[in-house]
């Protein structure tokens, strides 16, 4: 599971293993390897991956099937427009 949520996330921001490898300061390869399930990124690399997409560890894990977005700070007229945008666009697709 944790090896298809990588690469669906990067692949849904549009990065290349490249890029994902440089945020995270590691090689392409790992990347790849996690990828493709070869090797598991240690606990705390699954937290940095967490926080470049924006994701809890469990989704990642697939434990969580809710994606979330860090609204601290936003005044509640702005968190209430976003919440009514994103069920705008559920219901389009």
């Amino acid at each position: 599971m944790l090896a298809k949520q990588i690469r669906a996330l990067r692949l849904a921001n549009k990065m290349s293993q490249v890029e994902l490898a440089a945020a995270l300061n590691v090689t392409k390869q790992s990347v790849s390897n996690w990828e493709n399930d070869n090797i598991q990124p240690s606990v705390e690399m699954v937290v940095r991956i967490a926080d470049i997409f924006s994701v809890s560890v469990d989704y990642l894990l697939g434990l969580e099937r809710g994606r979330y977005i860090d609204v601290t700070g936003l005044p509640e007229e702005v968190v209430a427009h976003l919440r009514l945008l994103a069920d705008d666009l559920k219901k389009s697709l």
